[in-house]
């Protein structure tokens, strides 16, 4: 048996692919502009979503309580919203990256979301406020979803561009 001359290349060659036409670019400017959107109603979405995860574990927490075993169902209420508060930052600046392709798209959904904070620690004409000083789980909500949501934003500025680009 002989061996080939020739090198031969065990990958395919990779061709590029033609430049969008017109069409194609402003069908990409729409999609990312409509992903920005999304992106920004999914940061207020999840802030609205853990504001009432938080409120409602710290009323168990509180004092409102009878037992042990319900200040435990509260705690244990408490932590899994912390982690919903971790995941949802990672889930919707991942997805704002991925939708406009941008480093900064992580800003989208982290400004709704700190708004509505900002907003929640605020108190009403009423009265009301949802976020006070003494509710512990409501502070905790605020540094994981900041610490995410910086860290989140970090990686994706400090990403080499190649990988920026590859989503």
């Amino acid at each position: 048996m002989t061996v080939p001359i020739a090198p031969m290349s065990v990958l395919p060659e990779q061709t590029t692919p033609p430049p969008p036409g017109r069409s194609g670019r402003l069908l990409d400017v729409v999609l990312r502009v409509a992903g920005g959107g999304v992106a920004l109603v999914a940061g207020a979405l999840a802030g609205v979503l853990e504001l009432i995860l938080v409120v409602a574990a710290w009323e168990f927490v509180k004092g409102r309580s009878t037992s042990a075993g319900e200040l435990l169902v509260g705690l244990a209420f408490g932590v899994a919203g912390l982690g919903l508060v971790v995941a949802a930052t990672v889930a919707v600046s991942w997805f704002a990256h991925a939708a406009v392709g941008t480093r900064w798209a992580a800003l989208l959904p982290a400004l709704p979301w700190f708004v509505l904070i900002a907003v929640a620690a605020v108190r009403t004409r009423e009265g009301d406020l949802l976020l006070g000083g003494d509710n512990v789980l409501g502070l905790g909500m605020i540094l994981a979803g900041a610490v995410t949501f910086a860290v989140m934003i970090f990686r994706q500025l400090l990403a080499p561009a190649a990988a920026v680009s590859r989503g």
